[in-house]
C-alpha cells in the first residue's frame, strides 16, 4: 500500500520578467502522496553545477543583485542587459525550478515492490527541480546508493561523472586514442584524470594557474599545460607529440583556446609527417565545446589545414545516442567507484536560504575552480 504522505516544502525558483529583470525566490510547494511507482525523497545534498548556474541566473548582470523579502523567504533581483533579452525569450514569466541532480532519503513510497524497496534508503537522482526540500521521483529513476554512502557523497554522481565517462566514450567511438581537457583542475577534471590513469589513457590537461597545475600533478597527472605560462603553446605541442591526442573537450567555450588547441594539434602532427601538403595534415582534429566559462565569441585563426572540426557536446543528448545498455554500464561504474574515481569535493555547504544571499552568490557565481558549493535543502 502507498505510504501516507503529504507536506509542503521550500523550492527555489528562477523567473525572467518581460521588463528585463531576473527574480529568484523560495516558494512553498505541496508534495502530494506518491503514486504506486513513485517515491518521495527528502533532499539532503544537491550541487551547484555550471549548468545549474546558467538556469539560475540566466543572462543577468550579477553586479546588480539586490536582496529583499524576509530572512526566511528572501527574494533576489538582478538586471538583464537589453542585448541579452533575446536569448531569454523562451523563458519569460516562467517560474522555473532549478537543480539538475541531488541525493537524499526516501521518506514515502508508493505501493509497488520497487518503490517499497527504497523506503528509508539513501538514493541519488537526476531530473531537475532538486533545489527543494522534497522531490517526487519514479522509483526506477533513483540510483540506490551503497550502504555507508552519504547524500553528500552521492549528490554529484550523475552530471560530472557521466560527463567525464562520456568524454572517454566519445573519444573511443570517434576513433581517437588520447584526449585533451580544459579547466582541468575542476571536480570534473580531477575525475577525468582518475579515469584515464585507471584505464591507461593518455590525457593532456590545460589549466589557467600554476597552483592548478600542481594540484593535478599531485594526483598523478603526467601532462599539464598552464595557459598563463609564456611557453604554453610549446608545452601543449610537446604534450600532443608525446600523447598523440587529437580530440579536445573545452569547458571555456569563448576566446582563443579552441583555436590554439587545433593549432598545436597540427604542429604536433607536422613533426612526424612524412610529406608536405599545402592542405595540412590529413588526420582529423576535433574540439568539442561543452561549457561556457568564457562567454565571449569563440575565436578561430585557421592555421591548421582542413581536417578539423569544432562542435558542441552535451551530456544528455550524448546519453540518448548511446542507448540503454551503454547508459547502464556507465552508471554502474559510477556507483561502484563513487568514493574513489568519482569522489567530489565542495568548498562550502549552504542552505536554500543561504543560496540566495549575495555574499555566497559572489563566490559560487564565478564558476571558478575550487569554489563548488553544495546545497543542503534540509539545513535550516
Amino acid at each position: 500500500m502507498t505510504t501516507p504522505f503529504s507536506t509542503t516544502g521550500l523550492q527555489l525558483r528562477s523567473r525572467v520578467t518581460p521588463v528585463g529583470e531576473l527574480e529568484i525566490s523560495l516558494v512553498q510547494v505541496e508534495t502530494p502522496a506518491p503514486a504506486a511507482d513513485e517515491v518521495i525523497v527528502r533532499i539532503e545534498a544537491t550541487p551547484i553545477n555550471p549548468s545549474d548556474i546558467g538556469l539560475l541566473f540566466g543572462a543577468a548582470d550579477l553586479s546588480t543583485v539586490k536582496a529583499s523579502g524576509t530572512p526566511a523567504s528572501p527574494v533576489l533581483t538582478a538586471q538583464i542587459p537589453s542585448a541579452a533579452m533575446k536569448a531569454m525569450a523562451g523563458r519569460l514569466d516562467q517560474s522555473l525550478p532549478v537543480g539538475n541532480e541531488g541525493a537524499g532519503v526516501v521518506v514515502a513510497a508508493g505501493s509497488s515492490p520497487a518503490a517499497q524497496a527504497l523506503m528509508g534508503k539513501t538514493v541519488a537522482m537526476i531530473g531537475g527541480a532538486m533545489y527543494a526540500q522534497y522531490r517526487s521521483m519514479k522509483a526506477d529513476q533513483c540510483l540506490l546508493l551503497r550502504d555507508g554512502t552519504t547524500a553528500a557523497e552521492g549528490a554529484s554522481c550523475f552530471v560530472n561523472p557521466l560527463t567525464a565517462l562520456g568524454m572517454v566514450e566519445t573519444m573511443r567511438r570517434d576513433g581517437h586514442s588520447a584526449l585533451i581537457h580544459t579547466a582541468a583542475a575542476s571536480n570534473l577534471g580531477q575525475m577525468l584524470n582518475r579515469i584515464c590513469i585507471k584505464d591507461g589513457i593518455q590525457l593532456v590537461n590545460i589549466v589557467r594557474k600554476p597552483e592548478q597545475a600542481e594540484l593535478l600533478k599531485g594526483i598523478g597527472a603526467q601532462y599539464v599545460c598552464d595557459t598563463s605560462a609564456p611557453t604554453f603553446m610549446d608545452d601543449l605541442t610537446d604534450a600532443l607529440v608525446a600523447t598523440g591526442a587529437t580530440v579536445a573537450f573545452d569547458a571555456t567555450g569563448g576566446g582563443k583556446l579552441a583555436g590554439q588547441i587545433l593549432s598545436c594539434m597540427e604542429a604536433a602532427l607536422g613533426r612526424t609527417a612524412t610529406e608536405y601538403s599545402r592542405y595540412g595534415t590529413n588526420v582529423h582534429k576535433q574540439v568539442y565545446i561543452y561549457g561556457g566559462l568564457n562567454t565571449g565569441p569563440t575565436e578561430i585563426t585557421r592555421n591548421f589545414g582542413f581536417a578539423w572540426g569544432v562542435g558542441g557536446w552535451l551530456l544528455f543528448p550524448f546519453l540518448q545516442t548511446i542507448g540503454a545498455e551503454a547508459n547502464q554500464r556507465l552508471r554502474q561504474r559510477v556507483a561502484a567507484e563513487l568514493k574513489t574515481t568519482f569522489a567530489s569535493h565542495y568548498s562550502k555547504e549552504i542552505s536554500l536560504v543561504e543560496a540566495l544571499q549575495p555574499e555566497h552568490i559572489a563566490v559560487y557565481g564565478q564558476r571558478a575552480t575550487g569554489t563548488k558549493y553544495l546545497i543542503n535543502p534540509s539545513k535550516t
